[in-house]
């Protein structure tokens, strides 16, 4: 029986799974790794230290599932699109002048290059069309334009800038190929025409790069899965556990390796679905939406289109909140009766969050109305500003209704106010989408928050949308795994995804007085996000 590994690199912890070939979960573990937190917005981590956590996971996941090595036929990476950077002899270099080495990952929430991102949004560029308008500070060309300008010898040292998940390929198969994933949906690539745009590197100020014909950013690029020739090399063969020239497939982005685990399910037995009539929402510290269409469609505020960046010949479109799960833990820790609940929590052996779900829907009304415990707090999460769809990275969270309550029944209601905070703010994001001509109906949740009941019927009455849940408990994993597959099988990466996923759960909209209770709500919740923004205006006169 083949065996397929995924290896995904979240922000906070390297995982690995694996999986048999009709996507059934065997075993998964995972592994802590450190980010380092500098004034500014500025967010490090170090390669070596993901490395040395995905090979410590893989390990103790073979253990656990009692997996020969010899079974395990292929291997997928997927990574956050943080950007690693690397000089000679694969040594690391630091994102700081005068930083330390070993801190040479710029985290893709490092906001340091707010300014340069500005200043590429003044003009109209081509590409800008691609990523809704506007370029984001979490994408890379501002962070290597901030390297260039505030860290010279860095920017000039350095042999490969990489995203996370194609130096993971690197650093297993000793190929800088490049993952048509990656640098298209945060570099730039045109994907659609297979090429850089010189013309853009230059006039942003980046014109080494483009007289290197891009040997640094990634001058050959390949579709998502394709086989990397010289397959696991042995030294990373070695330390992961596994067999030298093992497959490895080209890799993707870690949500978007959640919607190749989930968007193609099959949703009720034979029913293959329409792939171009979901969302896949992939939750996390961030969240990111992704819709597919056969033909390219421009939402402004939404990153995309992007052609075969995760199913091969469909468009991609691509929207996010920078703070999800963040966000959440962020608001709850403010309250003051959350030291108290946690201890209760810690006494019942469960965290935090599901102990207040719980206590939410045990009030009257049960799972049902539990929303309307928010009926008079009011909350926009917007803590890392606003990706989608205003583009505006300078947007901050707002908290209307706090009164001197340190009760944890309080803390309750501020819990609630925030879950229908972020699905508002997704709301947005399909209101752009469906109002541009793409067709939605259903939403497949994935990550953290998905295993929350109470997340998943509040989104799916605020959207009116029928939100799935897919079956395995690890979608993103999932989706490493049948890049994985692709890689020892060839063929293709949607009929892959196809077979190797399923959904188990459905929760259709209610109507009703709860709906007009989602719409008042999402209305005040739109008044204080343009409250944020009048102030803002008020205080940079």
């Amino acid at each position: 029986m083949a065996i397929y590994a995924g290896i995904d690199v979240g922000t906070g912890s390297a995982r690995a799974g694996l999986f048999n070939d009709d996507g059934s979960l065997i075993a998964s573990v995972a592994h802590p790794i450190r980010t380092w937190a500098s004034p500014g917005e500025i967010f490090e981590q170090s390669s070596e230290d993901i490395w040395q956590a995905i090979c410590a996971a893989l390990r103790q996941a073979l253990l656990d599932g009692q997996v020969d090595p010899a079974s395990v036929k292929g291997v997928g990476f997927d990574a956050t699109c943080s950007m690693v950077i690397i000089g000679k002899d694969e040594t690391p270099l630091p994102t700081l002048r005068d930083g330390e080495p070993s801190r040479n990952v710029i985290v893709w929430m490092d906001h340091r290059a707010t300014g340069q991102a500005e200043r590429i949004n003044r003009e109209p560029h081509h590409v800008l069309s691609y990523v809704g308008g506007r370029i984001s500070p979490e994408m890379q060309v501002p962070k290597l334009l901030w390297l260039k300008e505030n860290n010279p010898s860095t920017f000039d040292t350095a042999e490969q800038f990489f995203d996370l998940a194609d130096y993971l390929t690197f650093r297993a198969t000793g190929d800088a190929t490049r993952s048509l994933c990656t640098v298209t949906c945060k570099w730039t690539y045109l994907g659609h025409e297979h090429r850089w745009d010189q013309d853009f590197f230059r006039a942003v100020g980046l014109q080494e790069l483009a007289e290197e014909d891009f040997a640094r950013i990634g001058r050959i690029v390949g579709d998502i899965g394709s086989p990397i020739a010289r397959g696991l090399l042995a030294t990373a063969a070695d330390e992961l556990g596994l067999l030298p020239d093992t497959p490895v497939g080209l890799s993707a982005i870690d949500a978007h390796a959640g919607a190749i685990g989930t968007i193609a399910a099959p949703s009720n037995g034979d029913d293959l679905g329409d792939p171009t009539s979901r969302l896949a929402l992939i939750m996390g510290t961030s969240a990111c939406a992704m819709t597919v269409s056969p033909e390219p469609t421009f939402v402004d505020g939404v990153w995309g289109p992007y052609k075969s960046a995760i199913l091969p010949g469909l468009w991609l479109n691509e929207g996010g909140q920078s703070a999800f799960g963040a966000a959440l833990a962020y608001i709850v820790a403010l309250h003051p009766a959350a030291p108290a609940a946690k201890e209760l929590a810690s006494a019942e052996g469960v965290e935090l969050l599901v102990l207040l779900e719980r206590m939410a829907i045990e009030e009257p009304g049960g799972i049902a109305d539990a929303a309307r415990l928010a009926s008079n707090i009011h909350v926009v999460p917007e803590l890392l500003g606003n990706r989608s769809p205003e583009a505006d990275p300078s947007t901050t969270g707002m908290i209307a209704g706090l009164r001197l309550d340190d009760s944890i029944e309080n803390l309750v209601e501020l819990y609630v106010a925030t879950l229908c905070g972020l699905c508002y703010g997704t709301c947005d994001i399909i209101d752009g989408l469906v109002g541009n001509g793409l067709p939605l109906e259903t939403i497949i949740v994935s990550g953290g928050a998905a295993r929350s009941e109470l997340f998943r019927r509040i989104l799916a009455d605020s959207t009116g949308l029928t939100v799935h849940l897919p079956s395995t408990i690890e979608p993103v994993l999932l989706g490493a795994a049948i890049i994985g597959a692709c890689a020892h099988k060839g063929g293709s990466l949607i009929d892959l995804a196809t077979g190797m996923s399923k959904m188990k759960e459905a929760i259709p909209p209610q109507t009703g007085e709860i709906r007009r209770f989602h719409e008042k709500k999402r209305e005040a919740y739109h008044a204080l996000r343009d409250t944020d923004k009048h102030i803002r205006q008020i205080m940079n006169r």
